[in-house]
């Protein structure tokens, strides 16, 4: 079991999050430490180390297909779909992972994308009966309001923040789009210019000075293996290609790299495979995934950038298995998931990783949320 260890400033205890020793003139980073107590070494702390905390309080209701992001002290989960029914609630998590129940969405909507930009968490697009334009932003208080609506319609989207702009990317609507639409910390909103390819159920995650929108597929079934690069300008690069054309992949950001992994094409193929672009976007191939599967979940906690849920095609099954990644690309596999499902949601607040949502066997939708915490 973690513990914990506090230091006194100002006459006030303050935790001590990561701990440091200098080994030849390098700093090591402290992962345990030990207090002799009666003859006894005791562990006293313990910094950075990844454990699977459990489960915690159930979402409101359940649901598939729905987005997540954190904004100040709270992790967000709103949107996704239950029964045939558009769903709009959104559930929050604060750092003791005690749940509330802030204003619903707008509309309720399935395949929407969520990120932060400020003080202002945003929840942009999805499918329902209407025009797929909504965003809703929730500030550090929960409180919601309704900027303005994305420039085109779309769901199966992805987002990310870079610099002082959240960027929706992608979609599907009418059409495949590229558009892609930026809101700055005063949720005004700009068209910056579209992604190289129309596409949809991409992933995007960002790394340095650059948001990376990868994978895709189009309506003619033509996944790519495409990544557009915005930098903090907004300008567009296209950087080397991931290392295999997929689509419902997941992206997350750990340390200097950004990761993108698992996905599937329409040859029925699931993928395991793990592309790292570092802050000079140079890509890399570390240690693929414990198995090949699509619509998983990605978020980062502590030093840990960490991959679950998820379908396989090998034998046919949901997957609940976890890979971790650390900052140097150490791949290990902590406790798995204890409900195995797909189409959930991840964030992080706190010390916490969250899992949200989903669907499991069958057409059961999961309320389930577990976490992982890194003390």
């Amino acid at each position: 079991m973690a513990k914990k260890a506090y230091i006194g400033v100002n006459n006030v205890a303050r935790k001590i999050k990561k701990g440091y020793v200098g080994v030849n003139g390098v700093a090591r980073k402290i992962k345990k430490a030990y207090i002799g107590v009666g003859g006894v070494a005791r562990p006293f702390w313990s910094g950075g180390e990844l454990a699977y905390y459990g489960e915690i309080t159930q979402l409101s209701m359940d649901r598939t297909d729905l987005a997540a992001t954190t904004v100040g002290g709270y992790a967000l989960f709103g949107g996704g779909v239950y029964n045939y029914n558009f769903q709009s609630t959104v559930d929050a998590y604060n750092t003791s992972l005690t749940r509330s129940t802030p204003t619903s969405l707008s509309k309720g909507r399935q395949y929407l994308a969520a990120t932060t930009v400020g003080n202002y968490a945003l929840f942009g697009g999805g499918l329902y009966s209407g025009d797929y334009t909504a965003v809703d932003a929730y500030n550090t208080s929960l409180t919601r309001s309704t900027p303005t609506a994305l420039s085109v319609g779309r769901y199966c989207l992805a987002a990310t923040t870079v610099g002082g702009y959240a960027l929706f990317g992608g979609g599907l609507g009418s059409g495949t789009y590229s558009t892609v639409d930026a809101y700055n910390t005063s949720l005004t909103r700009s068209t910056p210019t579209s992604l190289s390819y129309s596409r949809f159920y991409l992933a995007a995650t960002t790394v340095g000075g650059y948001a990376l929108f990868g994978g895709g597929n189009d309506q003619a079934n033509d996944y790519t293996d495409r990544v557009d690069a915005y930098n903090t300008s907004l300008t567009r690069s296209t950087p080397t290609a991931l290392s295999a054309a997929r689509y419902q992949l997941a992206a997350t950001t750990v340390g200097g790299y950004a990761l993108f992994g698992g996905g599937t094409n329409p040859n029925d193929a699931s993928y395991s495979t793990v592309d790292a672009y570092n802050t000079s976007l140079t890509r890399s191939t570390p240690t693929a995934l414990t198995y090949g599967k699509y619509n998983l979940s990605a978020t980062t906690v502590g030093d840990y950038a960490l991959f679950s849920n998820g379908y396989t095609y090998m034998g046919s099954n949901y997957k609940g298995t976890v890979d971790a990644y650390d900052s140097s690309l150490v791949h290990s596999t902590p406790t798995a998931l204890a409900y195995n499902r797909q189409n959930g949601a991840a964030t992080t607040v706190g010390d916490y990783a969250l899992f949200g949502g989903g669907n499991t066997m069958g057409t059961n939708r999961c309320c389930v949320v577990e976490a992982y915490a890194v003390r």
